[in-house]
């Protein structure tokens, strides 16, 4: 099965390569294309790939998206020049702390209402998937379609919220989990003072360090010349390792890791390879895809009934972010494009599949959860994908009319 899999992301990912302009022009994703892969290869479709669905095999699908993870939120630490990071350290705080607690009390009471099912049940989906996804939002701000369309501040927002919020959004899950009765209140506080306080703590400490090692290593020429991008991986896995030893957040420590050594490191002098890391992260998603893609658990989709599937899936994408962003938009000093377009474009991914399968694995596998959360996910890829290119022709568009009244003067 291993050989079946890794040839098909192999071919997956040659085709991705050498029609990447393409790609990039239509309505399509990476992700989305590796969806459908393992739709078509999977029990559902050729039964090429035989894998379990996501219910019986959340366990593996869980470490795949915590290293998934880990490789993406590094990216995005390493993304930006330190100074433009610190700079929009304000509005990342508002959308982390406010915008993050409105889209978990929404998603919570769309779960309600859609599903009938009751609070923890609720609390468990709306804490899943209220992290915005960064491999799926990498789609809207990396490559040179979305650099040449969208502000950079708006650009710079998603990226450094959609890092930061997939580690921050545990304090949630395991006040959902302490809903549902497994943890105590007062344990879901302490466990997520750990994870979060021991996380920074052991982030920043390795984040230094590893930054300091570079530069002594480039300062006596003692390191082969290479891409940043070995360097930073290792860094990344080391950070996740260590977390995983200690029981702190891996994710939010590697991003934090990540940010601690941009600012100490010589990464602002090497943005040229900054451009590779991005196009080979962009790269990893795919087996992960084709995975998922060939694990939907399709018969229990319809045990959920088309239309409480349909009403989940419309109030998680038009009603969990959308009003949020907006309500914010004064405190966040966004314009009317820049706040509609940061209002859908928080898609939700692999993030949300991590956090489903660890509350599977922290509650025994809840099918209920995992099967509502993977209809949210696989909808968010599939509309969210669509929507990408037509999403950023009509951003330009807007800022072009906004320009017409200053021209005529």
């Amino acid at each position: 099965m291993l050989d079946i899999l890794l040839t098909t992301v192999g071919v997956l990912a040659l085709v991705v390569a050498a029609l990447s302009k393409l790609i990039q022009r239509a309505p399509l994703t990476a992700p989305l294309l590796a969806l459908l892969t393992g739709v078509a290869f999977g029990p559902a479709g050729l039964g090429v790939i035989d894998l379990p669905t996501v219910v019986e095999g959340h366990e593996d699908l869980h470490e795949t998206c915590r290293l998934l993870l880990a490789v993406s939120v590094m990216a995005v630490a390493l993304r930006y020049r330190f100074r433009n990071v610190r700079a929009q350290a304000k509005p990342v705080m508002i959308l982390l702390i406010v915008a993050m607690a409105g889209m978990a009390l929404v998603t919570t009471a769309v779960s309600a209402a859609a599903l009938g099912v009751g609070l923890g049940t609720a609390a468990l989906l709306g804490a899943a998937l209220c992290p915005t996804d960064p491999v799926l939002a990498s789609s809207v701000v990396t490559g040179e379609p979305a650099e040449k369309t969208v502000a950079a501040r708006t650009r710079q927002l998603l990226s450094l919220e959609s890092g930061a919020n997939d580690g921050l959004a545990l304090p949630l899950v395991l006040a959902a989990i302490a809903i549902t009765g497994p943890l105590s209140g007062g344990g879901a506080v302490l466990e997520s003072l750990w994870q979060v306080a021991g996380a920074t703590l052991l982030g920043a400490a390795i984040g230094w360090l590893g930054g300091k090692v570079l530069q002594a290593a480039e300062k006596h020429r003692t390191m082969q010349p290479g891409p940043l991008l070995l360097y930073t991986l290792m860094l990344a896995l080391l950070v996740l390792g260590v977390s995983g030893l200690l029981r702190v957040d891996g994710v939010l420590a590697v991003f934090v890791a990540g940010l601690v050594f941009n600012a100490t490191s010589s990464v602002d002098e090497r943005t040229g390879e900054n451009k590779i890391d991005e196009a080979i992260n962009r790269f990893a998603v795919l087996p992960l895809f084709v995975v998922f893609g060939a694990m939907i658990p399709w018969r229990e989709w319809g045990e959920l009934g088309w239309w409480r599937g349909l009403l989940l899936v419309l109030g998680a994408l038009l009603l969990r972010r959308l009003p949020v962003v907006l309500a914010l938009k004064r405190p966040l000093s966004l314009t009317w494009r820049d706040a509609l377009f940061l209002g859908w474009f928080g898609p939700i991914g692999v993030s949300a599949l991590f956090y489903l399968t660890l509350e599977a694995h922290r509650l025994g596998a809840d099918p209920q959860v995992l099967v509502a959360g993977t209809l949210v996910v696989a909808a968010s890829t599939l509309v969210h994908g669509v929507t990408t290119t037509p999403g950023l022709t009509a951003y330009r568009k807007a800022g072009l009319q906004t320009k017409k009244p200053e021209n005529s003067t």
